[in-house]
């Protein structure tokens, strides 16, 4: 109503809006609570801070830089304004690694030469691992791709990623396919315990 006041008049408004005009001339010399004003002014703080660091402090950072400057608040509330005011920094989490390489170990030899393409079914094999985040951490996914049809031919999952997860996922290839001949093409992780590429 306050920003339309110089368009509609504020009985209609009123009326529309189904509230007194009373009412709404109360809450205009209404003076904002201690509470609120003292949120404007550690909002205009968080929002310096905020800007300082180019925007990449989240609500642990800036509440320790309140602290410092011995503005003593809750997190809870430095969360919620920075909620409130659309402010998030940059998180600097760590993801696993899913390529480990061996020291010392033996390079095989790169059979497709980096060119990922067969004319048929159950030539050219390749596998990988990933992770996925959960709540209880993370779970890793190795896969046996067929490079010719793009269809998942074995795989396995694990909280751990050790050669065992990788040949869980061969295993289950060469039991449902029984091919021979193909090429299995792996990246230089040691967790494959093949590392590169092999002629099953």
């Amino acid at each position: 109503m306050k920003a339309n006041r110089a368009r509609w008049p504020i009985a209609t408004m009123a009326r529309l809006l189904q509230v007194s005009t009373s009412g709404y001339y109360a809450w205009l010399r209404h003076e904002p609570s201690k509470r609120a004003l003292a949120d404007a002014d550690l909002l205009a703080q968080i929002r310096a801070i905020h800007a300082s660091s180019r925007g990449t402090y989240g609500m642990p950072r800036i509440h320790a830089q309140l602290s410092r400057q011995g503005e003593h608040v809750g997190r809870k509330r430095v969360a919620r304004l920075m909620r409130m005011a659309g402010l998030c920094g940059v998180s600097r989490r760590r993801w696993p690694a899913t390529t480990r390489p061996r020291a010392g170990a033996r390079r095989a030899p790169d059979l497709v030469r980096r060119h990922f393409s067969a004319g048929a079914t159950n030539v050219l094999w390749v596998a990988d691992a990933t992770y996925i985040p959960t709540g209880e951490g993370f779970l890793y996914l190795a896969i046996v791709l067929d490079v010719f049809s793009r269809r998942v031919v074995g795989w396995g999952m694990s909280d751990h990623l050790y050669t065992e997860l990788m040949l869980r996922a061969l295993d289950m290839a060469v039991q449902q396919r029984r091919a021979e001949g193909v090429i299995h093409h792996s990246d230089q992780g040691c967790q494959g315990g093949f590392n590169r590429s092999l002629q099953h």
